[in-house]
């Protein structure tokens, strides 16, 4: 593939598209939101990310990735008109079928948000077959807030109820959104039960409170689902590094349904 563009979105948060350089796979690739591909650098290394892009924005893939070691140092080194490897898709995407009809709640923290927009931007781009869309996205602090504009764009749009938090302390002088956890912020937006789904991703840490709040709010396990790929590493089910009991989430995920997670150790 060749890259297109790099967008900085956070100090260590980048996200690039690309575009497939043979026009007939070009042609022929489609993909669900939530499921993840394969990135290299040649010579580098490769590692696995989730597509952030909608299946509904044709002719390019976009990926945004955090520089936390030496692959994801290697991208943020590249430049519009390097080429990368790619492979994909893989695994389980999100139960898009299953939602429409029915409200949705997307609770994102940090670079968690990732994959939330490839479903979002699908809902939105086909917005007559699906109900009320709330957002609820939180991060540190106002600069580990991911996609700027396009928060702002949610913020504008009269359908879509978008609640933007950073945690104490993150806050700038200029700061409009809320302040606090993202959970306690979900809670605070109280969002019915009543025929919705609730699509979230984050920080482990987040969605082990986040189903906790959502439980409070009398969501029931199958009306959450989750992705965990985060925890994934070589993609093809060899490393074990994603393995939770008898599922991995590079082979079986990476999303899951709450009711699915309370079958595997509580590791995620």
């Amino acid at each position: 593939m060749t890259l297109e563009t790099v967008e900085q979105e956070t100090p260590d948060v980048k996200t690039f598209r690309m575009s497939f350089q043979n026009p007939s796979v070009a042609t022929g690739f489609c993909f669900e939101p939530g499921q993840f591909g394969v990135f290299s650098v040649f010579g580098q290394g490769e590692a696995p990310f989730g597509i952030a892009s909608s299946p509904t924005r044709e002719g390019y893939i976009e990926c945004s990735i955090k520089r936390v070691g030496k692959v994801t140092k290697a991208f943020h080194n590249l430049n519009p008109g390097d080429m990368i490897g790619f492979r994909g898709p893989y695994g389980r995407g999100f139960p898009i079928l299953d939602m429409q009809g029915k409200d949705l709640i997307f609770v994102g923290g940090g670079i968690g948000m990732a994959p939330l927009r490839s479903l979002l931007w699908n809902c939105l781009d086909t917005r007559d077959r699906f109900g009320a869309v709330t957002v609820v996205y939180g991060a540190r602090s106002v600069s580990d807030l991911v996609y700027k504009q396009e928060l702002q764009e949610w913020i504008e749009m009269a359908d879509v109820n978008t609640v933007l938090t950073v945690d104490p302390g993150g806050e700038a002088e200029d700061w409009k959104g809320e302040i606090g956890f993202v959970p306690t912020v979900l809670e605070k937006v109280n969002p019915s039960p009543e025929n919705a789904v609730v699509i979230t991703c984050g920080p482990p840490i987040m969605i082990k409170f986040v189903l906790l709040s959502l439980h409070k709010l009398k969501f029931q396990h199958e009306q959450i689902v989750t992705t965990l790929e985060m925890k994934m590493k070589c993609g093809l089910g060899k490393c074990g590094r994603c393995n939770l009991g008898s599922a991995y989430v590079c082979k079986h995920g990476p999303v899951f349904s709450s009711a699915e997670l309370q079958a595997l150790p509580d590791e995620y």
